[in-house]
């Protein structure tokens, strides 16, 4: 599995990154300290997340990599990832899009740097 990242995405994202940073594509299934709710419809949502690396992340334990570094996942949402995807950033409505060879997997990503305090 592989993360391209574009241009767009990566300026945003690559804002948020330093030393000490962790990237997280997190399935939104209401497991674990950075889901931010539970699935209420049919459809798979995922989000970008940002965290240090002091942070909590049992759930996280596999990597896929990318350009601009790892994203963390938790394993079991592999059934719900493409082997070569996508992240791109749209601008005109600030929306982040993940797809893959088989076609959109979530079109509206949230996105949240859990280091902001």
């Amino acid at each position: 599995m592989k993360i391209t990242v574009d241009e767009a995405a990566k300026e945003k994202i690559s804002a948020h990154l330093g030393a000490g940073k962790l990237l997280l594509l997190t399935f939104e299934d209401g497991v674990g300290d950075y889901s931010q709710h539970a699935m209420i419809h049919m459809q798979t949502q995922f989000s970008i997340n940002i965290i240090s690396s002091e942070m909590e992340r049992t759930d996280y334990d596999e990597k896929i990599p990318s350009e601009i570094g790892d994203f963390w996942i938790k394993g079991y949402s592999k059934e719900d990832l493409q082997e070569e995807m996508r992240i791109k950033f749209n601008p005109r409505l600030s929306t982040f899009s993940l797809s893959g060879e088989g076609g959109m997997i979530d079109d509206n990503m949230g996105f949240i740097d859990f280091t902001k305090n």
